[in-house]
């Protein structure tokens, strides 16, 4: 049995390299899609696709329309959800991503930093399971193989 996982959370750095490559070490048999990583593609999709928008906001909310459409296109045909809060970067979007994810009843994982308890303390009681790194998540996901 293949699982697809949603990998919502920070696009600025190689979290999600991290996570594939694990799952790749504990032979778990895993697919991984995201929201779009390239940040200068999901700023621009909105004009790259509808055409030149008339100021900042219009084409701010014409990507915003496309990626929303594509994070829940992904999200609904994904098993689990992984969201990942770093102390880096502002997270709306993986706020955003993870309480999608457990608005639509998608098992979820939350990754947040000990300093982060307190800031996301409603959303981890929301989600099924909350851990540190990386690596406990993927524990947890290799724990539905045993």
């Amino acid at each position: 049995m293949e699982l697809t996982v949603y990998l919502a959370g920070q696009i600025h750095d190689s979290w999600r390299d991290d996570v594939k490559k694990l799952a790749e070490t504990k032979e778990l048999p895993l697919q991984f899609v995201s929201p779009q990583t390239n940040h200068e593609r999901s700023d621009n999709i909105g004009e790259a696709i509808l055409g030149k928008q008339p100021g900042s906001l219009y084409k701010d909310e014409a990507a915003s329309r496309i990626n929303n459409f594509r994070t829940q296109v992904l999200m609904e045909k994904a098993d689990i959800v992984i969201a990942l809060f770093g102390e880096s970067y502002k997270q709306w979007n993986t706020a955003m991503d993870a309480s999608q994810a457990i608005t639509l009843n998608k098992p979820t994982i939350i990754i947040r930093p000990k300093s982060l308890i307190h800031p996301l303390k409603e959303l981890s009681e929301k989600a099924n399971v909350t851990v540190e790194t990386v690596e406990q998540a993927l524990d947890v996901i290799a724990y539905i193989f045993e």
